[in-house]
């Protein structure tokens, strides 16, 4: 059977998705056209630019995390410094070495821009905190931006998603006022996009299954808000959790595999391989339980 396919956000929790894919390819279900936000941006550029189950696994297995902490050189020598960088610059690391990293893993699929993947069958979600829109990539470019769609690269479009506000600096687009904007997690306004490939009739070309790493809505615990970091970080996921809880009714819930990873912090970069191999398997078993009673 073949499928559209929308993944979430999610940071490094994006290891469940890899057990999810398994499960689907068990089941024999196919991924056509793809989407996400953030994290889940990295897997749908991957599979749309021909990566294969085996070939995702292995990239996400043999990659340290924390190769895409890139400070500025300046806060490693001068450690203070990295306040300065937050406050101006508005983010603790570049994002350039994950930008290059994704850039590589494309190229070697010969992936560089929008125009070499077939129409419509990549989107990916960002934030533009200055004109205070959401942003589909590349649909809207050129009605928001005037950039042509077909030479923006892939690459940038999934840095300025998984942008996460104040850990990535935010990266920047011209606009066609000549005002730039300032672009972030596409998470921020929409976690899940699981609505990104209704037609105006809704009515769907194919199954659209959606990949959530979260509990389910009705399964939501209470936050234990104590300190102001907890505020800063139940304020966040409010956000995140805000549009697409309006948007996602008990109807739409039966295509959703829901993978409750709220253990682990999506910016963890130092997680250990036993969490890796952990995320995988917890991935693969709800997508398991799912596919079991799938359609309904």
């Amino acid at each position: 059977m073949k499928i559209d396919g929308v993944f979430s956000g999610g940071g490094v929790k994006a290891y469940s998705f890899i057990g999810a894919l398994q499960s689907l390819e068990d089941k024999k279900v196919t991924l056509e056209r793809v989407a996400g936000t953030s994290a889940g941006a990295i897997i749908a550029s991957f599979i749309a630019a021909g990566y294969h189950l085996e070939e995702i696994n292995k990239i996400m297995k043999e990659l340290d995390l924390k190769q895409f902490l890139d400070p500025p050189s300046l806060s490693t020598f001068v450690p203070f410094s990295k306040w300065f960088f937050l406050y101006f610059q508005m983010g603790l690391y570049k994002g350039n070495t994950f930008e290059s990293w994704i850039h590589e893993k494309l190229a070697s699929k010969n992936i560089y821009t929008f125009s070499d993947i077939q129409s419509g069958y990549l989107k990916v979600v960002v934030s533009d905190i200055t004109l205070g829109k959401l942003v589909v990539l590349p649909d809207d470019l050129q009605r928001i931006y005037g950039i042509d769609p077909n030479f923006f690269p892939i690459s940038k479009a999934v840095r300025m998603s998984a942008g996460f506000p104040y850990f990535f600096m935010p990266k920047k687009l011209p606009g066609k006022n000549k005002t730039k904007s300032l672009i972030v997690d596409g998470g921020l306004l929409s976690n899940f996009p699981l609505w990104i490939f209704e037609n105006k009739n809704h009515t769907p070309m194919r199954p659209i299954i959606g990949v959530k790493l979260s509990e389910s809505m009705e399964k939501m615990k209470p936050r234990h808000i104590k300190t102001a970091l907890d505020m800063l970080h139940a304020l966040f996921s409010t956000m995140k959790q805000a549009h697409d809880t309006r948007y996602v009714s008990k109807s739409k819930q039966n295509n959703i595999i829901f993978i409750p990873v709220d253990h682990i912090e999506a910016t963890d970069f130092d997680i250990s391989e036993k969490i890796k191999h952990e995320l995988i398997e917890t991935g693969k078993y709800h997508a398991d339980q799912f596919l079991m009673y799938w359609p309904r």
